[in-house]
């Protein structure tokens, strides 16, 4: 069995622009992303699927095989309950805002600005430590050796 290369190029772009799409901001455009990927996943699975009356499996001869069938029937439910909540969705966010762009919360803002200030205050602290020959750590006051600090530890406690 071959399959046509065009079938795998045009599924390959759908997934491409599909996946694409999703990451824009506005929502339209995410639904319409997500209609491509549920379009490219039934195009892989036909496939997948063969040619019709043909079972893909080695060895067994006219029966096509309808697991593919069964998969895509539920991709096409899957795209369609998952469009209609997207078109919710949309709606909703049009009727409150009048658009359709999903903006960064206030929250996340902060959060966002809180983990750069920690990042560059860690970034200072390492230019501003000292590099020792001896590692050390923090749990114990001499050089990193977890075994034999552990040991010495237990022997000074009785």
């Amino acid at each position: 069995m071959s399959v046509s290369a065009s079938l795998v190029i045009v599924m390959a772009a759908l997934y491409a622009l599909g996946v694409y799409a999703m990451l824009e901001r506005s929502l339209t455009r995410v639904l319409f992303g997500f209609l491509l990927l549920g379009n490219a996943t039934n195009l892989l699975l036909l496939i997948v699927m063969g040619f019709p009356g043909v079972s893909p499996f080695y060895g067994a001869e006219g029966a096509s095989d309808p697991l593919p069938q069964a998969l895509m029937l539920t991709a096409i439910v899957i795209t369609f309950a998952v469009s209609a909540f997207l078109l919710a969705l949309i709606y909703r966010s049009w009727q409150l805002g009048e658009a359709d762009t999903v903006l960064d919360d206030a929250e996340d803002l902060a959060v966002r600005e809180r983990a750069e200030e920690t990042e560059d205050a860690l970034d200072v602290e390492e230019e501003t430590a000292e590099v020792d020959d001896e590692q050390t750590t923090d749990f114990t006051d001499g050089a990193a050796a977890p075994l034999t600090a552990a040991i010495e530890e237990t022997r000074r406690e009785p």
